[in-house]
C-alpha cells in the first residue's frame, strides 16, 4: 500500500479537492492577495487564462497591471522579470512550454542565476519561472521536451518539480517566497490526472526536501514529476512478485536531497532511477554519482536507469513508445533484485 509521508502539521484546517492546475492557480491567487509586489507575466495568461488555464480568473480579479499579457518573446518575459525582481517586485514568469524557453536561456544563465554573486549579494533576483513540460499529452514538436538537466547544472537557480496537487501549491508558494530564483517545472500529464485534498489556505513544501511516497525494503525507486505514477504502478506489479519497493519523489531537482537518497538506498541496498529525459546526460547520471558517493559499499547490485531514449520526443502515437513504462521499470527492478 502506498504511504504518502508529508508535512502533516500543514494539513490541519480546511481542505478542498483540487487538480494540480487548480492548486497552482490557488497558490498564485493567494500570493497576489498577500503581496502587492507579486506580478505574473506571460503569453496569453490574462484574458485567456493561459494555454492550460493556470491563470484563469486572475487578471479579472487583480487587473491587467498585475497579470500581464506579454508579447511572444521569452527573452523579453525573463529580461523584464529580472528588472522587476531587482527593483523590489516578485515576478512570476510563465513560459508557455519548457521547449520554448531556449530564447531566454541566455538571460537565465547569464543574469538570473548570477546576479547575487555578481553584486556580492547587494542584489537578489526573487523571481519564479513556471514552465509546463514533459511528454504524454500528444503535443506538437518542441512542446514535450524534458530538459531539466540544462538548469540543474546552473548554480544560482533552484529547480523544483511537483508530482501532485498538494506539492504543486506548496512548492510554488515556497518558490515565490524564496529570495533567489526558482524554476518550477510542471508536468503537463499531471495537470488534470487526479484530484486530492489540498489546504485552501497558505502552506509551503520545503525546497530541497524529497518525500517517501511508498515504503519498501528490497529496492529504492527514484523518480519525479509524471514518473511517480509510473513508479507506483511498477511497485504494485513488483509486489505481486514478492518484491518490496520504496519510492522517493525528489520534488526538488536542484539542490537534490542527498540524505533521503542515501538513507533509502542504504536500507534497500538496490536502486532504480526513472526519468523521461534522454538517457545520455540525464539527471539520472547525477543520482548515480550521489549513490556512489554516499552508499556504494551498501549496494548489492549495479544501479539501473529507466529513461527516455536518445532521440527527440516523437510525434503523437509514438510518444508512448518513448516514455518509460511500468513494464520497463519492473524489468529494471527484477534485474537489480536478481543480480
Amino acid at each position: 500500500m502506498m504511504t504518502q509521508l508529508r508535512e502533516s502539521d500543514q494539513q490541519n484546517g480546511t481542505t478542498q479537492q483540487m487538480t494540480m492546475i487548480q492548486a497552482i492557480n490557488d497558490g498564485m491567487r493567494l500570493m497576489l492577495e498577500e503581496d502587492d509586489r507579486t506580478i505574473i507575466l506571460g503569453e496569453d495568461i490574462g484574458k485567456n487564462g493561459g494555454v492550460f488555464r493556470a491563470t484563469e480568473g486572475l487578471q479579472e480579479k487583480f487587473g491587467a497591471e498585475r497579470v500581464v499579457d506579454t508579447p511572444l518573446s521569452e527573452a523579453g518575459i525573463i529580461g523584464t522579470s529580472i528588472g522587476l525582481a531587482v527593483n523590489g517586485f516578485r515576478p512570476i514568469a510563465e513560459i508557455q512550454f519548457l521547449g520554448f524557453i531556449y530564447p531566454a536561456y541566455e538571460q537565465i544563465m547569464t543574469h538570473v542565476s548570477r546576479l547575487r554573486m555578481r553584486s556580492m549579494s547587494h542584489f537578489t533576483v526573487p523571481m519564479v519561472i513556471r514552465a509546463p513540460y514533459g511528454a504524454g499529452i500528444r503535443a506538437p514538436e518542441i512542446h514535450s521536451d524534458s530538459t531539466e538537466i540544462l538548469f540543474t547544472h546552473m548554480p544560482g537557480i533552484k529547480v523544483v518539480c511537483p508530482s501532485n496537487p498538494y506539492d504543486a501549491k506548496g512548492l510554488l508558494i515556497a518558490a515565490m517566497e524564496d529570495p533567489d530564483p526558482v524554476l518550477v517545472l510542471e508536468t503537463m500529464k499531471n495537470y488534470r490526472s487526479k484530484r486530492e485534498e489540498v489546504p485552501v489556505g497558505k502552506y509551503t513544501v520545503e525546497i530541497g526536501k524529497g518525500a517517501i511516497v511508498r515504503e519498501g525494503t528490497d529496492v529504492t525507486l527514484i523518480a519525479w514529476g509524471a514518473m511517480i505514477s509510473i513508479a507506483e504502478k511498477a511497485a504494485e506489479q513488483a509486489e505481486k512478485k514478492g518484491i518490496s519497493c520504496e519510492i522517493i519523489d525528489l520534488r526538488t531537482l536542484y539542490p537534490i536531497d542527498r540524505d533521503i537518497i542515501a538513507q533509502s538506498v542504504q536500507k534497500t541496498t538496490r536502486a532504480v532511477i526513472i526519468h523521461e529525459a534522454h538517457n545520455t546526460g540525464g539527471l539520472g547520471n547525477d543520482l548515480v554519482s550521489i549513490i556512489n558517493d554516499t552508499s556504494f559499499l551498501y549496494l548489492r547490485a549495479p544501479i539501473e536507469r529507466i529513461t527516455g531514449f536518445d532521440v527527440p520526443v516523437p510525434f503523437f502515437t509514438l510518444e508512448e513508445h518513448y516514455l518509460p513504462t511500468p513494464a520497463r521499470v519492473v524489468e529494471g527492478i527484477e534485474k537489480v533484485v536478481h543480480f
